[in-house]
C-alpha cells in the first residue's frame, strides 16, 4: 500500500518511471565539495530491534567476501589462541562464553553491539591471557633499550626529571587522569559519540579502539620492555617473567587514602613488561581525535587531557616519553585509517544523531570507480546497476565501497 502511494505521489506509472523514481529517492547529495558524497536512506539513526536470527543468517549468506573480512580471521585466531592458553576459567565456562558471543552475533538487536565490540573483547581477553602464556614461548625482556632511546632522543630521562620533586598535591593531580579518568573516559566518549556524532560514528570508534589496543598488546608481547619504576627499583639488571608488577607512584595514593587498590592490582598484572607502546597515551590520543571530530571547538580541552595524561604517566614512573610517543603514533595511525575510510562527517545544524537524514563520507580515493551497485551502500539501499544517471546527471557513488570495493552490512553503521 505504501509503495503504491509513494509512486502515486511521484507520478510514476510505468515500471521505467518507477525505477527512475527510486533512483531520485536514493540519489547521493553533494555538499560544499565534490569529494563529499551523501548517502540518503532515512532514518539512518535507526536501531534494529529485531530478534529474528534468520535475518542475520540471510545477511551472512548474501554477504560477498572481501579483503576487510580478514579482520575476522585475525580475531578468530586470537580467540582460538586464548581459548587454549587460558587455564581459568575452566573449559565449560569458556565454551559458554563462546556460545554467548555467537548468540549475540546471531540476534540482530544484539549483533549491532557485539560485532563492533569484537575487537575490544579480543583485546581484553588477550590481555587477560598473558598471565597464562608459558615463559618458553616469550622473548627476552629488554631492560636498557627504552632508557637508552630516551637519552639518545631527548638527552635526559624525562620520567626521572618529572618525578624528582614529589608531594601529595602532585600525586593527586597525577592520580586523577591516570588512575580514575583513564578507565571511565572510553565510556564517556562512547556515549557522547552515540548521541552527538553522526550515525555510524560509535561503531567506527569501537572498532578503532579495539584494534589499536589489540595491536598494542601484541607489540608488548613481542617486544617486552621494562617501565621506569623497574629501573628505579632494580637498575638495569636483567628481568624475568617471575617478577611481579609495581604500582610505581600510585603506591603513594594507596598510602594517602589507606587503600591497597593499586598495589594489589599492579602486583597481579598479567602483562608486567609492557611499557612500549603506552596504551594510556593511545587511549587519550584516540579519544581526543574522535572527540575533536565531533566537537571541534573543544579540541584544546581534549588535547589538554592528552598532555595531562602524558605528564601523569611519567610522574608516576609508569612510562618513558618514548612509550608515549609510540602510543600516540599507534593511535593517530588508527584514527587516520578510520577517518579516511569509514568515519561519517558531521553536518552543519545537526545537533544529535536523530536529526540526520543521510550520512556523508569523504571520498579520498584518487581513482574513481563508477561501476557500483546501489545495494553496496552502508545504509542497505536496494539493488541498482552502477553507471546509471538520474535527472541531474549525478551517478550513484559510495566512497566507502569505492575505496574498499566491498559490501557494507547495516551493523557496521548502527
Amino acid at each position: 500500500m505504501f509503495e503504491g502511494l509513494k509512486y502515486k505521489l511521484l507520478g510514476a506509472v510505468s515500471d521505467v518511471e518507477r525505477e527512475q523514481a527510486d533512483a531520485k529517492l536514493v540519489l547521493p547529495r553533494t555538499k560544499h565539495r565534490d569529494s563529499n558524497v551523501s548517502l540518503p536512506a532515512p532514518p539512518v539513526h535507526r536501531i534494529d530491534t529485531s530478534f529474528n536470527v534468520f535475518k542475520t543468517i540471510v545477511r551472512i549468506k548474501t554477504h560477498k567476501l572481501c579483503a576487510t573480512d580478514l579482520q575476522y580471521v585475525l580475531l578468530f585466531f586470537v580467540g582460538v589462541f586464548c581459548f587454549f592458553v587460558v587455564e581459568i576459567p575452566t573449559l565449560i565456562w569458556k565454551i559458554l562464553l563462546v556460545l554467548a558471543i555467537a548468540t549475540g552475533l546471531l540476534i540482530p538487536i544484539t549483533s549491532q553491539v557485539v560485532l563492533p565490540f569484537l575487537p575490544v573483547a579480543s583485546w581484553l581477553i588477550l590481555f587477560y591471557s598473558c598471565r597464562f602464556i608459558p615463559q618458553e614461548w616469550r622473548p627476552p625482556i629488554w631492560v636498557s633499550v627504552l632508557p637508552s632511546l630516551e637519552t639518545i632522543f631527548y638527552g635526559e630521562n624525562l620520567s626521572d626529571i618529572l618525578s624528582a620533586d614529589l608531594n601529595s598535591t602532585l600525586d593527586v593531580l597525577a592520580w586523577l587522569p591516570y588512575g580514575i579518568m583513564h578507565y571511565g573516559a572510553p565510556f564517556v566518549v562512547a556515549i557522547a559519540l552515540f548521541i552527538f556524532g553522526s550515525p555510524g560514528t560509535l561503531p567506527v570508534f569501537a572498532r578503532s579502539f579495539g584494534y589499536m589496543n589489540l595491536t598494542g598488546v601484541i607489540i608488548q608481547l613481542s617486544f617486552p620492555t621494562s617501565p621506569p619504576w623497574y629501573e628505579n627499583m632494580n637498575g638495569l639488571t636483567p628481568a624475568n617473567y617471575n617478577m611481579h608488577g609495581s604500582p610505581g607512584g600510585l603506591a603513594r595514593i594507596d598510602e594517602l587514602f589507606g587503600l591497597n587498590l593499586y598495589t594489589s592490582t599492579f602486583n597481579a598484572s598479567p602483562l608486567v613488561f609492557g611499557a612500549f607502546p603506552s596504551l594510556h597515551s593511545g587511549f587519550s590520543v584516540l579519544e581526543a581525535c574522535f572527540m575533536s571530530h565531533v566537537f571541534p571547538r573543544l579540541k584544546p580541552l581534549f588535547w589538554f587531557y592528552v598532555f595531562w595524561i602524558w605528564w601523569a604517566t611519567m610522574y608516576l614512573t609508569h612510562h618513558y616519553f618514548i612509550d608515549l610517543v609510540g602510543g600516540a603514533v599507534l593511535a593517530t595511525t588508527t584514527y587516520l585509517i578510520a577517518r579516511w575510510n569509514y568515519l561519517p562527517n558531521l553536518q552543519q545544524g545537526k545537533g544529535t544523531r536523530w536529526q540526520y537524514e543521510y550520512i556523508e563520507l569523504d571520498d579520498y580515493d584518487s581513482v574513481p570507480r563508477p561501476q557500483l551497485n546501489r545495494s553496496m551502500t552502508p545504509l542497505g539501499l536496494s539493488s541498482m546497476n552502477g553507471g546509471r544517471r538520474s535527472g541531474n546527471g549525478l551517478g550513484i557513488s559510495d566512497p566507502l565501497v569505492e575505496s574498499k570495493e566491498r559490501e557494507i552490512d547495516d551493523d557496521e553503521y548502527y
